[in-house]
C-alpha cells in the first residue's frame, strides 16, 4: 500500500505523482518506440490509427470530459484539418507550415462554432454540432474549386525538409506517436492550470462556476477552440495516412466513433482516450474476421464433428452473410454504448482505477467504495 504525503501545492498538481509513474510510462514509451521494428506493416498501420484516434479522443476529452460540452461534430474538424493540409500541400507549402496552420484554422472554426453554442446545453448542443458537421460535409462536396467535390483529393507523401515520410514507414509512425504524446502532455498541463480548473468547474456546476467569477462564455469558446485545434492536427496525419480524402469519409458515423472513444475509454482521464482508441480501431478487424475467418472455422469444426459437407457449406454461407450484413457495425456500436453506460459509466479507465485502488487498499478494500450516493444537496439540483 502506497501513501503519498503531500507538503505543498506543487506536489498536488505534479503530472507524475511518484517514481513509479516514471518507470511505468518509461517502459511503455520504450515498448512503443521498439514496436515498429518488431511487428509487421499491418499491425504497425493499425497502431498508427490508434494514435490518430487517440489524439481526437484527447481533444474530445478536453471539450466533453473536462468542460462537459457534448459534440457530435468532430469529424468535421478532422475534415477541415485534412483538407487544409491537402490544399496547402498542393500549393507547395511545406509540412512545417501547413501542420500548425491546419490546427490554427480548425481552432478558429471551433471558436466560431463555440459562440452560437453558448446558449445551448445537453441534447440541443448535440443537435447543433450535428448540424455543423452536415454543413461542413456539404461545403466539402460543393466547393469543387478547392476540395474537388465528391471526386476527392490525393494527398502526396509527407515531406519534411526534403526527407519523405511514407505512410507505412517508421518515421511516420514516430511522428504520430510524438503528436499523441504532445497532445497528452498539453491536456495534462491544461488540466492543472487555472484554465483547466475553470473547465472542470463549468462541467461540475455552471451555477457554482459563475458564482466564483468564471466567465462561462469565454471558457466554453476556449474549450471548443483548443479541442478543434488538436483535432485539426489529427486531420493532417489522417490525410497523409489515407493518401486520399473525400467528403464521404467524414460522416456522422465517424463522429460517433470519436464519441465512443471517450465513452469506452472513460471521459475523465486522458488515458481513457488511448484505451478507447484501441477498442474502436479493433472493431474493423473483428468484423473482417467475423465475415471471413469465423465462418470458415465454424464450418471446418462442424465437418470434423460429422456434419455433411453441404450443411457445413450452408452454415459457412449463413454466418458469412450475417457478418457482412448492412448496419452490423452500427448495431455493435449501439450495444457497446449501452453496455458501458449501464455497467461501467467511467469506461475502461474507470475500471483500471478500481483495479489499481483494490491492490492499493488490499485487504481493506470495500465493495461500496464507488457506490453512487442516493442523497443530494439542494445546490446540486441546479446543475
Amino acid at each position: 500500500m502506497r501513501f503519498i504525503f503531500k507538503t505543498d501545492y506543487d506536489q498536488d498538481i505534479r503530472i507524475l505523482k511518484h517514481g513509479g509513474y516514471w518507470w511505468s510510462y518509461g517502459i511503455l514509451l520504450a515498448a512503443l518506440i521498439a514496436l515498429p521494428f518488431l511487428v509487421g506493416s499491418y499491425l504497425q498501420s493499425q497502431v498508427v490509427f490508434v494514435f490518430i484516434y487517440a489524439i481526437v479522443g484527447v481533444a474530445l476529452m478536453i471539450l466533453t470530459g473536462f468542460t462537459g460540452q457534448a459534440s457530435l461534430g468532430h469529424a468535421a474538424f478532422l475534415a477541415i484539418g485534412a483538407y487544409t493540409a491537402a490544399y496547402l500541400q498542393k500549393l507547395g507549402v511545406p509540412f512545417i507550415v501547413y501542420f500548425p496552420a491546419a490546427a490554427i484554422l480548425t481552432g478558429i472554426v471551433g471558436a466560431m462554432v463555440g459562440f452560437p453554442a453558448l446558449r445551448l446545453t445537453g441534447i440541443y448542443l448535440v443537435i447543433a454540432t450535428i448540424a455543423f458537421a452536415f454543413i461542413v460535409e456539404e461545403i466539402l462536396a460543393r466547393w469543387e474549386s478547392v476540395t474537388h467535390g465528391n471526386e476527392g483529393m490525393r494527398v502526396r507523401t509527407l515531406d519534411i525538409v526534403g526527407m519523405p515520410l511514407p505512410r507505412d514507414g517508421e518515421a511516420f509512425y514516430f511522428l504520430c506517436l510524438l503528436t499523441l504524446v504532445g497532445s497528452i502532455v498539453l491536456a495534462l498541463n491544461l488540466l492543472r492550470s487555472p484554465t483547466g480548473r475553470a473547465f472542470v468547474a463549468i462541467r461540475d456546476s455552471e451555477t457554482a462556476g459563475k458564482s466564483m467569477g468564471i466567465d462561462l462564455a469565454a471558457y466554453k469558446v476556449k474549450s471548443f477552440a483548443i479541442s478543434a485545434a488538436i483535432t485539426g492536427l489529427a486531420g493532417v496525419l489522417f490525410a497523409h495516412k489515407m493518401t486520399f480524402i473525400s467528403p464521404e469519409m467524414f460522416t456522422l458515423l465517424l463522429s460517433i466513433e470519436f464519441i465512443m472513444v471517450i465513452i469506452i475509454g472513460g471521459a475523465f482521464g486522458v488515458h481513457g482516450a488511448v484505451f478507447g482508441a484501441i477498442f474502436i480501431v479493433m472493431v474493423d478487424p473483428f468484423l473482417t474476421a467475423l465475415k471471413d475467418d469465423v465462418p470458415v472455422l465454424a464450418a471446418s469444426v462442424a465437418s470434423s464433428f460429422g456434419m455433411a459437407s453441404d450443411a457445413a457449406a450452408k452454415l459457412r454461407d449463413t454466418m458469412s452473410s450475417i457478418g457482412s450484413a448492412a448496419g452490423l457495425k452500427g448495431a455493435i456500436y449501439g450495444l457497446i454504448i449501452m453496455m458501458f453506460i449501464l455497467f461501467e459509466p467511467y469506461g475502461l479507465y474507470g475500471r483500471w482505477l478500481k483495479v489499481k485502488l483494490f491492490f492499493q487498499l488490499f485487504p481493506l478494500y470495500k465493495k461500496a467504495t464507488f457506490k453512487r450516493q442516493k442523497t443530494y444537496v439542494k445546490s446540486e439540483r441546479n446543475r
